[in-house]
């Protein structure tokens, strides 16, 4: 055969010459029908910790890493994934991930609000449980409103989840909520220990049942609190708030997804952030999280109008009643971040 020309082999795939001497290979990749489903619980360090034959009654974690044939597709806590090799969940033993199913949703955030490159925190949750401290550390608002935003740009449900009520009354920070209608549960400690009321974690449970759910907050909330709470078994280490700075040390490292007892549903606990950025979020979706200011924008603001400037449409809104001025200060906080400015 002439130089230059193609070879083609019976199936006509293209074949080409590999680099590192002239044995061909193809761009077909195996389909790997007998691939056994997974669900990433852990991501370390290149190693993904999966459950396999979910509800079979010979569920079990299996090892795997990254196929090359992947590329630079990411694999994150929540995947769906396809996994060959030994499957088996020995020790020692190691799988390959081959495929990752599509997403129903991915929570993503970047570094700040100038940051361009997103990173997904978590996959396939349609809960994002908020958990916030009412004191020690201080309740922080405009974290909260960040991650609203970044819930509903996920297309994942909100609850808000406030913690250490008996060091504060949950009330106010309920009413500054109450126009989005975003569910909420409140837990409260006590006891030597500071464990918390078994009312409150039932309470907190039903609204976990039969769900995926991510908790955020920023560190020394509570978060492995209420996870040790809901599964016993998952020994999370507990901070402490520092006296001087008021803020957390982070304890959880990296996410992990627990299995709710009886396997009434999955959280996915996260580590301590000190931001949320929402480079990634268009700035209608900003305004569209806030449901009592969205309506408002679409009556009484002009096309194009950055809700930034004192002719905006949303000031007569307020006015009006049909918002709180707060709320409206908060969603321009958050398109003002946007612009570079700070918070």
């Amino acid at each position: 055969m002439a130089r230059g020309t193609h070879d083609y082999d019976e199936d006509d795939v293209r074949v080409r010459p590999g680099r590192r001497g002239s044995r061909p290979r193809t761009r077909r990749r195996p389909a790997h029908e007998d691939a056994s489903p997974g669900f990433v619980i852990a991501v370390d360090r290149g190693r993904y910790r999966c459950v396999v034959d979910q509800g079979t009654g010979d569920e079990r974690g299996v090892t795997a890493m990254r196929a090359r044939e992947l590329g630079r597709k990411g694999v994150v806590v929540g995947d769906r994934v396809a996994l060959v090799g030994d499957v088996s969940g020995a020790p020692d033993t190691l799988a390959r991930i081959v495929r990752v199913e599509p997403r129903t949703s991915s929570l993503r955030r970047t570094a700040d609000d100038t940051d361009q490159f997103e990173r997904i925190v978590v996959a396939n949750a349609d809960q994002l449980a908020i958990v916030t401290a009412l004191a020690d550390p201080e309740p922080r608002p405009r974290m909260i409103d960040r991650q609203l935003v970044a819930a509903y740009d996920a297309g994942m449900d909100p609850l808000l989840c406030l913690t250490k009520a008996d060091l504060a009354d949950a009330g106010p920070l309920v009413a500054e909520y109450a126009p989005l209608g975003v569910p909420f549960v409140v837990t409260r400690r006590g006891g030597d220990r500071g464990e918390l009321r078994g009312g409150d974690v039932d309470e907190l449970r039903g609204h976990l049942a039969g769900r995926t759910s991510v908790l955020v907050g920023h560190s020394g909330v509570g978060k492995s609190t209420l996870v040790n709470a809901l599964v016993p078994d998952a020994e999370r280490a507990v901070s402490h708030v520092n006296a001087v700075t008021g803020r957390g040390r982070h304890t959880s490292s990296s996410a992990i997804a627990l299995e709710l007892p009886g396997g009434d549903g999955w959280i996915i606990d996260t580590p301590g952030v000190r931001s949320f950025g929402l480079a990634h979020v268009e700035p209608e979706h900003v305004v569209g999280a806030f449901e009592d200011l969205a309506e408002g924008a679409a009556e009484r603001c002009p096309p194009h109008c950055d809700h930034l400037r004192e002719n905006c449409g949303l000031d007569g809104w307020v006015a009006d009643g049909h918002a709180s001025r707060a709320r409206l200060d908060s969603l321009r906080r958050l398109l003002a971040s946007r612009e570079g400015e700070p918070e």
